[in-house]
């Protein structure tokens, strides 16, 4: 058992993307797949796809990178989880941060679903903050 899902998803993309692998393989869930299609709408990533398998599922995230894999350049600079299981970060409609001045995305848990920050903002609600990417 992983004791916090979200963190250890966010691990393995900054490890394989630091080590130009061309994707990263995790086990699935459904919070995993929406912060998954929130980072590939913003275009942090190529895509993804939901292997199914028994006991369970796996999810594979293809990485997104810029040029040839000796002068590459990655799509994510930097991806850091801002609540943990310790300490929850929370904010209202109107406190939601935007990483490097509106150039990141924050991802936001709302009573809506899992949301950018852009779109939790303009839908008018708050919720915990999940991860920066930039």
């Amino acid at each position: 058992m992983i004791p916090y899902p979200i963190g250890d998803m966010l691990t393995r993309i900054r490890n394989a993307s630091r080590r130009y692998h061309p994707d990263v393989t995790m086990p699935h869930s459904k919070m995993k797949e929406s912060v998954a299609r929130i980072l590939e709408q913003e275009g942090y990533i190529e895509g993804f796809e939901v292997i199914e398998q028994q006991p369970q599922s796996q999810l594979r995230i293809r990485l997104k990178y810029k040029g040839e894999r000796t002068a590459a350049q990655q799509a994510i600079s930097e991806i850091r989880l801002v609540s943990k299981p310790s300490r929850r970060v929370y904010a209202g409609k109107g406190e939601i941060p935007q990483p490097l001045a509106g150039m990141g995305v924050a991802i936001v848990s709302t009573s809506q679903g899992i949301l950018s920050g852009k779109e939790a903002k303009a839908r008018g609600i708050g919720g915990e903050i999940l991860c920066e990417v930039w």
